[in-house]
């Protein structure tokens, strides 16, 4: 009889390894294969680490990129992290650090978890949406639709919070009418 014990941490890196050796997640744009794109939401990096939430969403769509590949699809499933807003910048003041450090920090993080689950985006074609050569396409993409009128200025109500001196989404006031950082009522 073996009495061989499994280890799941050892064969894991073992197999994980061996996928990146391989290339087997990687997107060919040469390939003669059809293509498949295979888009999940981003992260936000505005927490240390990931939940089992982020694989609720990642898991199916993983999964079906993973199905996509084993019929013969050249599958591009790139993963990425939606580092603006104030839940980053929440997260930073609450730690007392600079949201850039945090940021970095928390996305190294992320990456590290999601490999280690075996995973299998292209981290090739990474997104960080607070790296300038992404942002600043943003930017251009957005001053063309104002330049055509697809953008513009206008009045409308928003949620302000005076002591943090900005808007608000619908979901960061309480529901008694009260900034959720900082608990100042919302005008």
């Amino acid at each position: 009889m073996d009495n061989t014990v499994y280890n799941p941490t050892e064969i894991e890196k073992k197999w994980r390894n061996w996928w990146e050796q391989n290339g087997i997640y990687k997107f060919d744009k040469k390939s003669k294969k059809p293509k498949f794109y295979n888009l999940v939401m981003f992260s936000y990096p505005s927490g240390n680490k990931l939940h089992i939430g982020h694989w609720y969403n990642y898991g199916p769509a993983d999964t079906f990129a993973r199905y996509k590949r084993l019929k013969g699809f050249n599958v591009f499933e790139p993963m990425g992290f939606d580092a603006f807003g104030l839940p980053a910048e929440n997260y930073a003041i609450k730690h007392g650090i600079h949201p850039a450090i945090s940021t970095k920090k928390n996305i190294e993080y992320m990456e590290k978890q999601l490999k280690a689950i075996g995973a299998m985006y292209d981290w090739d074609y990474e997104i960080d949406t607070s790296d300038p050569k992404y942002y600043k396409w943003t930017q251009w993409v957005f001053l063309k639709m104002y330049e055509r009128g697809l953008a513009y200025q206008k009045e409308a109500p928003v949620n302000w919070c005076p002591h943090c001196q900005t808007v608000l989404a619908n979901e960061q006031v309480t529901a008694e009418g009260e900034c959720e950082r900082c608990g100042t009522k919302v005008i």
